[in-house]
């Protein structure tokens, strides 16, 4: 048995964005739960003791911590934090460390990434090292053999003994997801997590995601994936199964759907419905966090879905050009069927979220023009309108790499809440996209009926200060 220490680094994310557990390390720490391990998470969003107490005080023998791109920086001093004050193993994944392992591999106070998909991994990962003594011994003791070690381990990179980075092919990913052990979400601190829409609800109680699905089978330009370009499912009983468990035990009084693409088996929806209708869950509230895809949307599954409990779904819509759509973003999708998705939406009910791109390469003002009309045309409760960003693992980097510039210094600079390009390309100036991007939160929402719609909302006088500092940042700054 070993202590297993889980982190999430400090998110560097504006105040009205949510907060919410990690479903990584919620599902890491469920497989070590079931190897026998003692675990504990620390989340730098929302803890009050500061991380190399904790470590002090547990004297973990793995620590595993988790990073996107804006979070690698963070997940490095909080690499160091640990090895300063302890002797853990440290190992890194999440979507950064799985596009660019040799980064993070390279650093002194990182011994192992791990790449992708990470359930598999970890478990075989922190078997071996407890095989070779690491919970009586320590990693100082150990690491010789624990490196010779990593080399028959799928899916990791890490430094050998002679100083150069080593990375074993890839882990297949897992086929049977209903395998896979349910979120432990016990070892978290709920009750310091806002709910999943904090600028649109007010809810009293647990807001907890559940995943259904894994993959996508698009190729967007801009959508970094960490695992394989296919679609993996859970069936429809282990879905509703794991639901009636967070709403009768965990005590979820809300629930955000995180697949990013939910509903490519239509007739999987169907049955998840019917069953959270059947068992009488439908009382809660759940909505689609990462959006649904509009072509595969219509009125009967949107029927259903609602009747199901679901509120609120998103659709990437991205642009509101074809031509964009088409060659640039590769998105598969016509405005039309994005026009069809919208309206059926609003017949059964259901608030809709409109995800929207501005300044994509080959874009023009009259194309980022063309998008601002869309969306006001296709009127969701919310459009979210953001700056293309060229995270790395993307297409959108590999074209910005060979034909424009990026702007951004480090890592720290791919936030893209603040109102700033990341890029610039041939034709496409920064201070372009930076104007068009502000004036389509001014023209959205600054209209007579959005400010009429904000004002009939029961959560805009619930939460009034926070509903005061949006629209202030909505008016004076364009959503900065």
């Amino acid at each position: 048995m070993l202590r297993i220490l889980l982190v999430n680094p400090k998110s560097k994310l504006p105040i009205e964005t949510r907060t919410s557990p990690s479903m990584a390390l919620a599902y890491l720490g469920a497989v070590s739960l079931r190897r026998g391990d003692e675990v504990r998470v620390w989340d730098g969003d929302v803890e009050r003791e500061p991380l190399p107490d904790v470590v002090a005080a547990f004297q973990p023998h793995v620590v595993g911590i988790t990073a996107n791109t804006t979070q690698i920086k963070s997940a490095w001093a909080a690499a160091r934090q640990v090895k300063e004050a302890g002797d853990a193993a440290v190992v890194l994944g999440g979507p950064h460390p799985t596009v660019l392992p040799e980064e993070s591999a390279s650093r002194p106070e990182v011994d192992v990434v791990v790449r992708s998909e990470g359930e598999a991994t970890w478990e075989e990962l922190t078997g071996t090292l407890d095989r070779l003594g690491l919970g009586e011994r320590g990693y100082a003791a150990v690491r010789d053999q624990a490196v010779e070690a990593l080399r028959h381990v799928l899916g990791v990179t890490f430094r050998g003994r002679d100083g150069e980075v080593h990375s074993t092919p890839d882990r297949p990913t897992i086929a049977d997801l209903d395998s896979l052990p349910w979120p432990a979400w016990h070892l978290f601190k709920l009750d310091r997590y806002t709910n999943l829409q904090p600028t649109l609800d007010h809810v009293e109680g647990y807001s907890l995601p559940i995943l259904t699905s894994r993959g996508c089978p698009y190729r967007c330009t801009y959508c970094s994936q960490i695992m394989e370009r296919r679609w993996r499912m859970r069936s429809a009983e282990n879905v509703v199964a794991e639901w009636r468990w967070l709403v009768r035990e965990v005590g979820a009084a809300e629930i955000g759907v995180l697949d990013d693409s939910f509903n490519i088996r239509r007739d999987r929806v169907l049955r998840i419905c019917d069953l959270l209708i059947q068992e009488g869950l439908n009382h809660v509230p759940w909505i689609m966090i990462n959006g649904i895809r509009a072509n595969l949307a219509d009125e009967e599954l949107l029927g259903r879905m609602r009747a199901a409990g679901c509120i609120r779904t998103a659709f990437g819509v991205e642009s509101g050009n074809q031509e964009i759509l088409d060659s640039i973003i590769h998105k598969q999708l016509t405005l039309d069927q994005v026009r069809a998705a919208f309206r059926a939406a609003k017949k059964v009910g259901m608030e809709t979220i409109g995800f929207f791109i501005i300044g994509m390469p080959g874009e023009t003002e009259e194309t980022m023009e063309d998008t601002i009309r869309f969306a006001i045309e296709l009127d969701p409760l919310v459009a979210n309108f953001s700056m293309a960003t060229p995270f790395p693992g993307t297409e959108l980097y590999e074209m910005v790499r060979r034909e424009g510039t990026i702007l951004a210094k480090d890592w720290d600079d791919f936030l893209f809440f603040e109102g700033k390009a990341r890029f610039e390309m041939p034709g496409l100036p920064a201070d372009l996209v930076e104007r068009k991007w502000r004036e389509a939160y001014r023209r959205f929402y600054m209209r007579p009926k959005r400010i009429l719609r904000t004002l009939t909302r029961k959560q805009t006088w619930l939460d009034l200060p926070r509903t005061l500092r949006v629209a202030w940042r909505t008016a004076v700054t364009g959503g900065e």
